[in-house]
């Protein structure tokens, strides 16, 4: 199987290629919310853009493919990171996989960028009780708690929209903190960049796949239009 992952939330925007056609035995996840370490898939490329100008999504793609030797007919999976995170990012990415299974008949696979991250401070050895940080502007972050070890990982509290204010001030400095730009309100907290390869490798083993109108981006905020006031021809 092949899989095209896109992680697009943050300012550090890649596109990773997995080829796990020689390694087709990879034993699938546990249950929904715990990870336990896999074998790496077969060949893994990665592309990766750090700006914040507009994410070069297809340049990110090509040089992916060109790096795991294929071709984009051959993609079979799509994993997307459902953020929370840069809203134009994650709808890039989603939009992505929409065209790319109405066009090619792919499967879709959506996964936290939250829990990428979580699985990143494991590859980086940062174990304990970990929060995830994300910025969620307005003063306000999303935050996810995680229980990590070298063997698993588990989310012991889910996402959710807090302030500073609303933190107990003795427990956070007792606790470890990581995300993209944590040290704007923990200075001493791991900056850590949800990845695409690590998207990838989350995605390895699953079945619970979705058709593009399901994909859906995780923003926790209900989203609010103001319609605008009929235009008055008189002033035309």
């Amino acid at each position: 199987m092949t899989i095209l992952a896109l992680e697009f939330s943050s300012a550090r925007r890649s596109a990773a290629v997995l080829d796990l056609t020689e390694d087709s035995a990879s034993p699938p996840s546990p249950g929904a919310g715990t990870r336990t370490p896999q074998r790496p898939p077969a060949k893994t490329a990665e592309a990766i853009e750090t700006g914040e100008g507009g994410t070069k999504a297809f340049g990110l793609i090509e040089e992916a493919l060109a790096g795991a030797g294929l071709a984009r007919e051959q993609i079979e999976v799509i994993v997307v990171g459902l953020g929370p995170g840069s809203y134009t990012g994650i709808r890039v990415a989603l939009s992505i996989g929409q065209g790319w299974q109405l066009a090619r008949g792919v499967k879709l696979l959506g996964v936290s960028s939250a829990d990428c991250l979580a699985a990143q401070a494991q590859a980086e050895k940062i174990f304990g009780r970990v929060n995830v940080v994300i910025d969620a502007q307005r003063n306000e972050f999303y935050l996810a708690s995680y229980e990590i070890s070298s063997r698993d990982w588990k989310e012991t509290r889910p996402l959710r929209i807090m302030s500073l204010a609303q933190l107990d001030p003795q427990a956070s400095n007792d606790e470890i903190w990581v995300g993209p730009e944590v040290t704007r309100w923990f200075p001493k907290g791991s900056r850590l960049f949800p990845s695409a390869a690590t998207l990838g490798r989350l995605a390895v083993g699953r079945r619970d796949f979705v058709s593009g109108d399901k994909l859906a981006p995780l923003y926790l905020r209900e989203t609010n239009f103001i319609k605008a006031p009929p235009v008055n021809r008189f002033l035309l």
